[in-house]
């Protein structure tokens, strides 16, 4: 008895680790067969394991798995929904409460593990300390994101393009910090701005992440808080690939 059921248990390792790799590629579906599948198996060790111990410890691993396989099913059912919708947000002119967190924070989820900016204009300061907030809002954020890829264009003067590339350096070097790799790479033919999740969102945005307004001074309520801060009037489309890739089939 005591053979098979540490047969039972080999089993179960196989097909979770399996389930913890398809996960971790994104291949949800089949990740949720592995996960249930190897619940099972570790339902059979728990009824075949006398150890009060060992019991506790099968039953701890058997919540854990229980409750991923959950998360992603919900997770999928979501997706599923997300590519029947389209979403506009009209951002007008001088209005307030338009912060990176108000505006992404729904979208920076426990699936999301690398975000991708496209944005022809991270040059000036300001465009500069924009990105840095926006890298600081998903650094805040309880997900898992370890790699970001920034496509933007050079400065076109020798001496800003050199400041450019610094800047990025340290910002690169800073986030490492934070376990979350920043790869740059420049195209100077770039004219489209989104950002790009890899759970699936994509927001594009007429401005970039440039929506904001300069203030009078540094003193200025706003300047550090862009829930305060006035916005230029802008356009926000929000899709999930799901939803382009069914417009597209039309």
């Amino acid at each position: 008895m005591a053979d098979k059921i540490a047969g039972v248990e080999t089993a179960a390792k196989k097909v979770l680790t399996r389930a913890v790799e398809l996960d971790a590629s994104r291949r949800f579906d089949e990740s949720v067969v592995c996960y249930q599948e190897g619940i099972h198996l570790l339902m059979e060790v728990l009824k075949g394991t006398s150890d009060q111990t060992k019991k506790n410890a099968v039953r701890k691993k058997i919540e854990e798995y229980m409750g991923r396989a959950e998360q992603i099913k919900v997770h999928v059912q979501e997706v599923k929904e997300a590519g029947k919708s389209h979403e506009q947000i009209q951002i007008e002119e001088y209005s307030t409460g338009h912060g990176y967190e108000s505006l992404f924070g729904k979208y920076l989820d426990g699936f999301l593990t690398e975000v991708q900016i496209e944005d022809p204009y991270i040059r000036s300061t300001h465009q500069m300390y924009n990105f840095l907030r926006f890298c600081e809002m998903l650094v805040k954020s309880q997900s898992p994101v370890n790699k970001v890829r920034l496509y933007t264009a050079r400065d076109e003067n020798e001496d800003s393009r050199q400041q450019q590339h610094n800047r990025l350096t340290q910002l690169t070097r800073s986030l490492q910090k934070h376990n979350i790799e920043l790869v740059v790479e420049y195209n100077d033919s770039l004219h489209d701005r989104e950002i790009r999740f890899n759970n699936g969102w994509v927001l594009k945005i007429g401005r970039g992440l440039d929506i904001y307004k300069a203030t009078e001074s540094k003193f200025t309520i706003g300047f550090c808080d862009f829930d305060l801060r006035p916005c230029h009037k802008t356009t926000i489309d929000i899709f999930h690939t799901n939803y382009l890739h069914r417009t597209d089939n039309v």
